[in-house]
């Protein structure tokens, strides 16, 4: 019995250290109200680099991914970045029982290896 009740005292503690940071921020309020906290966990880019309306920013790098879903630019060839579920479809049609990529993902070595989805 104190074996239990001492691990569900540490996960009761451990839960506490546990949130997430979610929400829709405004571009332009950036600086202002969370720049500095994202710079104390680490973040390294400036307010104008996110958002600069009058020069290139990261907002320049947003897409409409699928005609519903937001992704971002990482790379100048075209690589993106967008939510699992945003790609949900196309990840389950390159999947077969062989190759599960919804479970074990799928990374693709060369461009030789990418999996092309018509449409996007």
């Amino acid at each position: 019995m104190i074996k239990i009740t001492s691990f569900l005292l540490v996960i009761l503690l451990s839960v506490g250290q546990l949130f997430a940071k979610e929400g829709m921020w405004i571009p332009i309020l950036l600086k202002k109200y969370n720049l500095a906290e994202m710079q104390r966990m680490g973040f390294k880019l400036t307010a104008q680099d996110i958002y600069d309306v009058n020069n290139a920013s990261m907002k320049d790098a947003v897409v409409i991914f699928g005609g519903g879903c937001t992704g971002e630019l990482i790379s100048n060839e075209g690589l993106l970045i967008t939510n699992h579920h945003c790609g949900y479809s196309s990840i389950q049609s390159h999947s077969t029982v062989e190759h599960d990529y919804l479970t074990n993902g799928f990374w693709a070595m060369n461009r030789s290896e990418e999996l092309p989805n018509k449409g996007l």
